[in-house]
């Protein structure tokens, strides 16, 4: 698959088959992401893919509501910016991190895989940061939910993009 042919079909999937991704096509996806721009080679990105633990950790805080989104995948990464303090620095390195993340959900898309960017509220809360082991520098940028594609959803209306010209 052409990354022009990735980019337009790439879905958001809310039903995944039950097998988790295996580890060694989960390391590739990974590995991949730090081939995303960054201003200076920070590399800020930080993964964590959660084990049973610590997504009962999450449901346990979380509630009803939350426990059952965070079932809906069998395999979920956690992807954090490490920030300086640096105002420029932290919205770069936040903005290279959405790039790694959107590279390693192209790169399950072409791998036939389902993928899901959330931005649950659970993770900005203190009990929650802390269940997944979250530093005080770390900013969370997405839970990425992965798995097995078990439907292809309809394509959504967008609008075109928005360019001005300029002389």
């Amino acid at each position: 698959m052409d990354v022009a042919t990735a980019i337009r079909t790439r879905r958001t999937h809310k039903q995944y088959g039950a097998d988790a991704v295996d580890p060694a096509t989960l390391e590739e996806l990974l590995d991949l992401a730090r081939y995303a721009p960054n201003h200076k080679l920070t590399q800020p990105w930080r993964f964590r893919v959660l084990g049973p633990e610590a997504v009962a950790r999450l449901k346990e805080i979380g509630g009803e509501k939350e426990t059952a989104k965070l079932a809906r995948a069998p395999t979920l990464v956690l992807a954090t910016a490490v920030m300086t303090g640096d105002a420029l620095q932290d919205e770069e390195d936040l903005l290279a991190t959405g790039c790694a993340v959107y590279a390693v959900l192209l790169v399950a898309h072409e791998r036939g895989l389902a993928s899901y960017w959330r931005t649950p509220g659970i993770l900005r809360t203190p009990e929650g940061r802390a269940a997944v082991g979250l530093r005080d520098d770390e900013r969370v940028v997405s839970l990425i939910h992965l798995g097995p594609r078990i439907s292809v959803p309809p394509e959504k209306h967008r609008d075109a993009t928005p360019v001005e010209w300029l002389p």
